[in-house]
């Protein structure tokens, strides 16, 4: 099963990363400046991460492949890692959706 990880950058934002089963991580945020944003990111995350059209498919200029899940109103509220082919891609989106709906959350910030 999934988890989210709450974790604190050294700037002071909080930011989360959702792994899969394995440890990989399969998503990241950006920064958000108080805890309950971050909280309720993921909460979009979990909510968005069910509807196909929400993840934006990717390539980036040195030929490797990523996607960003976007909530209701268009913004990104995670993007993947990089990927060396679609195929990898694709694997990461069915990754997100299976484990994003029932992951627990950790809280590292402290």
């Amino acid at each position: 099963m999934g988890k989210f990880e709450i974790t604190k950058r050294n700037n002071g934002e909080f930011q989360f990363n959702l792994k899969a089963g394995n440890g990989q991580v399969i998503l990241t945020s950006e920064g958000y400046s108080s805890k309950s944003g971050c909280t309720n990111g993921i909460e979009s995350v979990k909510t968005n991460a069910q509807v196909d059209s929400r993840f934006e498919l990717k390539s980036s200029a040195n030929g490797k492949f990523y996607f960003n899940l976007k909530s209701s109103n268009g913004q990104i509220v995670g993007t993947s890692q990089m990927y060396n082919d679609e195929s990898g891609r694709n694997n990461g989106v069915e990754s997100v959706k299976s484990n994003a709906a029932n992951a627990t959350i950790e809280d590292l910030s402290q």
